[in-house]
């Protein structure tokens, strides 16, 4: 079956890539309200859609359909309630709504919500579950200074506990 490559020009600040490793190049402002300091959404997966490959993005980004593969952001990655994950998440902060199987590196912090399921591991130096949320797997909590290595870990298994 032949591959056919396509590629997108959207502006001189736009490094156009294959679909394999697709790059966000759109922007919203967000406005910080009261001087504090707002992150920049970079784009969004809606549901119904589909992407196998890598994402690489440099700000803040939204996720509501379906992603296998690699997730890369600086900023923070929001899973939304129809979000289904597979794979790998690396970024600051990691917000989770939806349906999540692989392994995250936060150098912020993960926040599991009322309706996330979180399978796998977690690598972060801090981590929130909120009530209704799922997580099954294993947690390794990082020092902040540390989250980019892996050399100084702590291992806390996590088991749900019975209401007996």
């Amino acid at each position: 079956m032949a591959t056919q490559e396509t590629k997108v020009e959207v502006s001189e600040d736009f490094v156009s890539k294959d679909l394999g490793e697709f790059e966000m190049a759109w922007k919203w402002g967000s406005a910080a309200k009261n001087g504090a300091a707002s992150e920049e959404w970079t784009g969004f997966i809606d549901q119904g859609v589909s992407l196998e490959g890598t994402l690489t993005v440099k700000g803040t980004f939204r996720i509501d359909g379906n992603v296998r593969g690699n997730i890369i952001s600086e900023q923070t990655v929001v899973l939304g309630d129809g979000a289904k994950v597979e794979g790998q998440i690396e970024g600051n902060r990691v917000v989770i709504s939806g349906r999540f199987d692989g392994v995250i590196f936060a150098k912020g912090r993960v926040e599991i919500q009322a309706k996330g399921v979180v399978t796998g591991e977690v690598h972060a130096p801090c981590m929130v579950i909120d009530p209704g949320g799922i997580f099954d797997g294993r947690c390794h909590m990082l020092a902040s200074s540390d989250a980019a290595s892996t050399a100084s870990t702590v291992t806390i298994p996590i088991r749900a506990a019975s209401n007996s």
